[in-house]
């Protein structure tokens, strides 16, 4: 690709500055030299490269903060290779994964082969978290200040809850001297432990066993006091349910730097997913309630809700097509983010402005990555898509190694055209292999 790019005709939309104008974006040794609606109104430079925009959305690229990929470990699952190239496909150029792989990042020459690793995939940036403790155990505090000067974003055990109080308190007051932000996995194991399903009338007429609502709300409200307690930067990851969003709605009231993400799955479906005993809809925290989606929903629509990530979590074949209580957790879903979301905006929940926000600006904010933001000097890491067009998730069309999909056969309206990461194209729909 050339060194100089115009892009013409497009539908600029940045939710930083509220800009939502027809213009055009220059495109200069990998970083947007200028942008606006007048840009091109003599033409474009002669020695750039014209990429006609056609009215579509153009926007700074996603930014995903929840993303598990199988390497190292679990290769047969997903690698950064696969896992690069479905991000680069759902429109997402940031990302940063967990650390409960084999062996877990709890160390910092493994958060250097992370960074190692997403080099040679060339494709979308990755950020490594660092673990919380050590093996992801919940006991021993790994060496935070360590992981953090090795560029770790944040530190989590990923999906597994600090149980531990005390634990807890002295991981929040050390992050806190750090500046970095703690992101837990909100569900208590004990009141969790043998669950496969949100609990009520669905799980007791299948005969499945169920996880409360009460374990999530539960295990927010502790850590809430605590980071009362300690000042830090506190992040509850995947909320889903209403109990819980009240309770950060009533802590960021009171002024306390706190946070939270959710998931497509938990504001585009709701327990009865799992009728059939449908694996592909076993996550965690579990599907919930109708009245908990609306919750998700609403929290969503008045910014309680900080940010949408894919909690993106591949599952082989083999782990999935397996009864229900036996099967794994989790569902890939970084390819389908934008496509699914974007249901808030057809449903008039949220502007695509707002939509946009969560899913790029404010998770870049959250993990103080250079992301999010489409203006000059800024990485031209962007993302071209139809809001409108039609069409249909179909497993088969993943890039994924994984296809556990939990909207197989859904209808959706938006599509990512190309995606664009320090000037280079590194997925174009229109191509019908891989860049």
């Amino acid at each position: 690709m050339s060194e100089r790019a115009a892009i013409i005709g497009a539908r600029l939309l940045d939710p930083a500055s509220g800009l939502d104008t027809t213009g055009g974006v220059l495109v200069e040794q990998g970083k947007i030299a200028d942008c606006g609606p007048r840009l091109f109104a003599d033409g474009p430079p002669a020695d750039a490269l014209v990429l006609d925009a056609r009215g579509r959305c153009l926007t700074a690229g996603l930014v995903d903060m929840r993303v598990l990929f199988g390497e190292p470990g679990a290769e047969h699952k997903e690698t950064f290779e696969s896992g690069t190239l479905a991000a680069a496909a759902g429109g997402v150029t940031s990302l940063a994964c967990l650390p409960n792989t084999q062996p877990c990042i709890d160390d910092p020459a493994m958060v250097e082969f992370i960074a190692r690793r997403a080099r040679q995939a060339r494709r979308v940036k990755v950020y490594p978290y660092g673990a919380l403790t050590k093996g992801c155990d919940g006991r021993q505090l790994a060496e935070l200040a360590l992981l953090r000067e090795a560029g770790a974003v944040g530190f989590t055990d990923g999906d597994r809850a600090i149980a531990d109080s005390l634990v807890m308190r002295r991981a929040m007051a050390y992050a806190s001297m750090l500046g970095c932000r703690l992101i837990q996995h909100p569900e208590d194991p004990a009141l969790a432990r043998g669950g496969v399903m949100n609990d009520g009338a669905i799980a007791a007429r299948l005969g499945l066993a169920g996880i409360p609502a009460e374990a999530e709300v539960i295990m927010v409200e502790r850590d809430l006091r605590l980071a009362e307690a300690t000042g830090a930067l506190y992040h509850a990851a995947h909320v889903s349910t209403a109990a819980a969003v009240a309770a950060l709605r009533q802590a960021k009231a009171r002024g306390l730097p706190v946070s939270c993400d959710t998931a497509p799955h938990y504001f585009a479906l709701n327990e009865l997913e799992v009728e059939g005993y449908r694996t592909f809809a076993k996550v965690s925290p579990p599907l919930r309630s109708e009245l908990d989606r609306q919750a998700i929903v609403e929290g969503l629509a008045d910014g309680t809700i900080d940010a949408i990530a894919s909690d993106h979590r591949p599952q082989d074949q083999d782990s999935k097509r397996l009864p229900f209580a036996q099967a794994e957790f989790g569902v890939v879903g970084v390819e389908t983010l934008l496509a699914i979301s974007l249901e808030l905006v057809h449903r008039g929940h949220l502007t695509l402005l707002q939509l946009l926000d969560r899913l790029s600006r404010k998770p870049a904010e959250l993990l103080g990555l250079p992301a999010g933001q489409l203006r000059p000097g800024a990485a031209a890491d962007l993302v071209l898509f139809d809001p409108d067009q039609p069409g249909r998730i179909r497993p088969e069309d993943l890039h994924s190694l994984s296809r556990n999909t939990a909207f197989e056969g859904r209808p959706c309206q938006g599509r990512v055209l190309w995606t664009m990461v320090d000037g280079r194209i590194i997925y174009d729909a229109g191509r019908q292999r891989p860049i």
